[in-house]
């Protein structure tokens, strides 16, 4: 496996300035777990992806793979309203977990030059509770698992 160092720059290489982005960097006003903001989140788990996919020798296109991780949580709004009551199953249905991955998509596609390989990656990532939009190539089942992985360190880190 290769050091640290080396990811980083790979990684940096692949997001091609995306990270550096001033839209990008929007993403560090919103915390996603505990104090982690989305940005710090969404780099991890593109970190993480990038790791599985060498590890396991998957051989998914890491480009796809890691744009497609950093923008999976693209949606810049902060989703920890609490003030939103559900009294429809129709109003359950609009609730951040099953519609973030549309908005981050939306929002990608609008702000950067993704491919549908990045688009299906993030419009995906949330599944099994998006149930209807399954995972269907390696980047996005790495991703998946990559976020759930990431996502529970982070809930389980905050205690």
């Amino acid at each position: 496996m290769k050091s640290r160092d080396n990811i980083g720059e790979e990684i940096n290489r692949m997001l091609d300035g995306i990270h550096k982005d001033e839209r990008a960097l929007r993403m560090k006003e919103f915390i996603q777990h505990g104090k982690i903001s989305t940005y710090e989140h969404c780099l991890r788990v593109a970190v993480m992806s990038y790791r599985l996919n060498r590890f396991f020798r998957l051989r998914a296109d890491e480009r796809v793979l890691v744009r497609g991780a950093f923008l999976h949580d693209y949606f810049l709004y902060d989703w920890h309203d609490k003030s939103v009551k559900i009294g429809s199953l129709r109003e359950f249905f609009k609730l951040h977990g099953f519609t973030h991955p549309d908005n981050a998509a939306d929002n990608a596609r609008r702000d950067f030059e993704i491919g549908e390989g990045e688009e299906h990656v993030i419009r995906s990532h949330m599944w099994p509770l998006t149930f209807r939009k399954p995972p269907r190539s390696k980047e996005a089942i790495i991703v998946c698992i990559a976020d759930k992985l990431t996502s529970v360190t982070e809930t389980i880190l905050r205690f």
